[in-house]
Formats: C-alpha cells, structure tokens, sequence
C-alpha cells in the first residue's frame, strides 16, 4: 500500500475516534481564580431533584449597554454550567421589547440606567429578569441587587456575585414538593394583616401562610400548642398586649420541638402617628410579660429607646406660600437607619434598614451562638423612658458630645440548644408534648416591631422598602426574607448569598481620553509594523538575488 495512502487512512481513523471520545466525555474546566463556573454541593444537590424539563428565560436579549452585555454573558455561561450539569434545564434568552406590558403585569418592572459612553451619559431601560418554570410552577428572578451601590461597576459585581444564589433559590422554589409553613401569630394586639401585607405577600410566594391566634389557648391548651408545632416558622409581629403563662408556654413549647421564630418587639410604647397627630408624646415601658422568657434564651430587650444620627427622614411642614403648606424633609433621630452584619448571609449586600423608636438588646452569657444582625452607628444616645418626645426638638441643635453612645444592638441570631423557660418550674398547663431544651434550633430577635409595618397609600399597602412621604430606599423587606429563609433553610441554600468575586471592569473616563492612543496601538500600529517587515523583506530578497 502507499505510504501516503497509509497515512491518510491513519489520521482519517484517528479523526473519527477523536470525535467518538469527544462525544462520549465531557468535562468544563473552571480556570478562574475565585471559581466563578463551579457549583456549589447546594446548587448540585438542587439540580439533583430536577427529573422534568426546567425552562429557564431570560430577558436579557436586545439592544441595551455594554456593562450589562457582561452580566449578559455571565448569566448564559453560568446557565450553561447548569444545564451541562442537569440535561433537563432548557435555557431560552428572549427580546422582552414586543411583550413590556405583559412583564409589567407579572411583576418584572423595568430598570432605567444611567449609561456612560463615549464620554457621553445617555438613559436606557432593561428588563433585568428571568424566569423559571417547572411543571405548573413558575418563579421570577430578579438579575439586579436592591442593595444601594456606590456604582453602576459595583451594582453589576453584586449581580454577578449573586447569579448562584438567585437561580438556585428559585429552583428549589419550584421543585419542592413540601412546602414550609408559617404561622403569623394572632391574638395580642399584633399588626395588622394590612400593615404586613408587603412582606408577607412575598413570603406566601415560597411557603405556607396561615394565621395562627393563641386565644385558644384558655379553653384547649393542649391542641393549641399540639396545632402550632404541626408548623416550622411562627412571626410574631410587634405584640402590644401582655402574653398569658399559658400562651408563654406555648410559644416556648413550639420552640423546645424545634419550631423557628422571628420575634418583632417593641419594648417600649411610642407611636409615629401620636405623635404627628398632638406634636408630643409620652413614651414609657410596655410589659409584654416576655423578659422571663427571652432571658432563658439568653437575651434582653431594654425599655430605652435609640437616638441615632444616622437616621431616616420625615417630612415636616417648615411654613406656607400662597396657600400651599410646604413640606421638607428632615433627619429624625428616632427613626434609626442600622447597618447589617457584612459576614452574615442574611444581611450581606441589604441595604441599611429603618426602625422607628428601637430599643436596645443585651446579650446574656450562656451556650447559644448568638450573632449580630443589625448595629446602629456609633453615633447614638440611649433615652430612658419614661419620658415626653416632641416632634419640635427636630430643629434642635445637635450637640455631637451627646451622642457618644457607640453601636447599639438591636437584632440578633439565636443558634444552639434552648433550655425551656418552664424547665423546674411550676406549669400553667400539662402536656404530653413537653420538652426541656430544643436541639440545634435558631430564632432571631429585633427590638423593633414596626420593622415589618408598610404604610398605606391611598387605602394599598405600599412598598416595605420605600416611604411614601420622602422616598428613601431601605432594606426592611429584603431583611426579613432573608431572616425567613435562613430560619427555614436546612439545606445551606442562604449561604450563597457569601460568594464573594472580583469582576474586573474599565475606567471608562480613562478609557475615553486615552482612546486614540489605544485605536492607534492596536490597529495603525500592526499595519506599520506589517509595512516595515514588509518593506524590509522585499529589500532584503532584492539585495540578495542582485548579487547573483
């Protein structure tokens, strides 16, 4: 046979088992420095569960700015890496121009961005979402943090940052078959469903809502407590009427059988609209007969009340032109807008949160893991009560001496083994169900029941993260979510939220002067080069052959 006949056939059968491994193995390496492209053990335990096909759209298709081009192609390449890892996931990249209204009505609002380039600052809109969709399930993922950002650049690191955790909350959303439970307990003056609607609209989303009330407790006490454990989460939601040794126990209980709890307290009796309505106050401690109980689990909430420099704002009427009254927003010191704990998953990349008239925490020695949430700044005063609260002492001057009161705790994670209340202690009422600690539980409490309180516009509950009356943004709805899912997740899915990257970015006003330096460099540049070899080459080869 001919050699080159022999050799052709061999690289022909070589090419052909070549392509036969290729479609046989199949392997993504992750070269990355921070492992942007590798799934964690939570996303891949997820993906697991899925055995249908999951259909996966995203809006982000269309003409919009070359920084979201990137989250653009962060977004397919780590869908990809799910659909490489589960066959089932469908991946669909859609133009959301010709179906706006239909998104609106799904709840996907647009993003108007500032955009620069060319050195010139131009607006556009984007629809930053997906969807997942499993079965009759479906759920939307916002692509962009609500957190406030410093820049367009960071706003997109914290995007890509939180890719993971958003896709794989969602999918676990609608691949459960179970839903969690969750009771918003009733029966002692707590707010009102209206004045909750926003955050626990969004809770219904994910988990079984249901109203829980305690009067029960006085006439089947056993059944009410045996119905309460039957569920994973109970909120209480700022309680203004004193708690029974029977509904105490329940509630304590609940806990030993490892129910979960986030407690919203106010500690001390002091009401926004009293005070908009007379112009003064008198603020004094509210006994909610609780201290027992949270003493046991190692806290106590104090009747002072916080002062805070860095704080909200609320609109006064400062005098009238014509006949309209005109208004200005002001910093009320009482209205404390507290940072969350950057190491914690549930208020990492949160916005700061508004309280109104919080009270202080104190921490006890014992054995529960006990982790700050929500800190004030270090500019604070701590007010006794009590005492009379004017609304003129806003104009007030402030004297920076008085507020050397350092950071104030006023949310904390409980994690660990809770001892009862009633243990060795004479109970209100006998039950079969009766536990002396409760193993590896957790619970979170907030000195601050109007954390959770939304106002209303126009007789609607309006947005938790916004105020009506000035705007600001806050993080109240996303922290307490995130409180909810932590509280509930035994699968580590919240610790998504820590994935940290370094997405690196342009200085896009050097990029702009510096343009023409580098439009020379790497296209005039080459052409000069290619001429002179060239040039040098020809002359070169003609010296050469004119010897000859």
């Amino acid at each position: 046979m001919n050699k080159n006949i022999k050799n052709s056939i061999l690289i022909i059968v070589g090419l052909i088992l070549l392509n036969v491994i290729n479609q046989s193995f199949y392997k993504r390496f992750d070269l990355t420095a921070d492992n942007r492209y590798t799934l964690s053990e939570t996303t891949k335990n997820i993906l697991s569960k899925v055995d249908n096909p999951l259909f996966v759209t995203v809006y982000l298709e269309g003409d919009f700015p070359s920084e979201f081009k990137r989250l653009q192609a962060e977004t397919r390449q780590y869908l990809e890496e799910l659909a490489t890892t589960n066959s089932n996931i469908r991946i669909n990249f859609e133009n959301p121009d010709n179906q706006r209204e239909e998104l609106i009505k799904r709840g996907m609002l647009p993003s108007q961005l500032t955009v620069e380039e060319d050195g010139k600052l131009s607006e556009a809109i984007i629809f930053p979402f997906a969807e997942v969709a499993y079965g009759k399930k479906s759920t939307v993922v916002s692509l962009l943090p609500n957190a406030i950002v410093a820049s367009q650049d960071e706003q997109l690191q914290k995007a890509i940052e939180n890719l993971e955790y958003s896709f794989s909350n969602a999918i676990n959303s609608v691949t459960q078959n179970k839903q969690k439970s969750v009771a918003v307990i009733n029966g002692n003056g707590e707010l009102q469903d209206i004045y909750q609607y926003s955050f626990l609209s969004e809770v219904a989303k994910k988990y079984k809502l249901a109203k829980f009330t305690l009067d029960s407790v006085e006439i089947n006490p056993q059944q009410t407590l045996k119905d309460l454990t039957s569920l994973d989460l109970a909120i209480i939601a700022k309680p203004t009427e004193k708690f029974t040794e029977k509904e105490k126990l329940t509630l304590d209980q609940f806990i030993a059988n490892g129910g979960k709890t986030l407690w919203m307290l106010d500690n001390v009796q002091a009401d926004q609209d009293s005070l908009f309505n007379s112009g003064k106050m008198l603020a004094y401690p509210r006994d909610l007969n609780l201290t027992d109980l949270l003493f046991s689990y190692g806290i106590r909430i104090n009747t002072t009340l916080i002062k805070d420099l860095f704080a909200a704002q609320i609109p006064l009427a400062t005098g009238k032109v014509g006949n309209q009254t005109q208004f200005k927003n002001l910093d009320w010191f009482f209205h404390p807008l507290v940072g969350g704990n950057p190491n914690h998953p549930i208020t990492k990349n949160v916005s700061p949160v508004r309280l109104q008239f919080a009270n202080q925490i104190d921490t006890l020695k014992n054995n529960i893991k006990k982790t700050p949430l929500l800190l004030s700044s270090t500019l604070t005063k701590r007010i006794g009560t009590p005492s009379f609260i004017e609304l003129q002492s806003i104009a007030d001057e402030v004297i920076e001496d008085e507020y050397r009161g350092g950071n104030q705790l006023v949310a904390v994670l409980l994690e660990g083994n809770f001892k009862s209340a009633y243990k060795d202690r004479v109970k209100p009422f006998e039950t079969p169900l009766f536990k002396e600690h409760a193993t590896n539980n957790k619970m979170v409490v907030i000195s601050d029941g109007d954390i959770g309180k939304n106002q209303i516009l126009k007789k609607q509950p309006f947005d938790l993260n916004r105020d009506k009356w000035t705007n600001q943004q806050f993080g109240n709805k996303d922290f307490l979510l995130n409180t909810v899912d932590y509280l509930l997740d035994d699968a580590g899915l919240i610790q998504l939220r820590n994935k940290t990257l370094q997405i690196r970015t342009l200085d896009k006003q050097k990029a702009f002067k510096e343009r023409t330096f580098w439009q020379f460099l790497n296209v005039i540049l080459p052409l000069i080069l290619l001429f002179a070899f060239g040039f040098v080459f020809n002359y070169l080869r003609k010296r050469k052959y004119s010897r000859l």
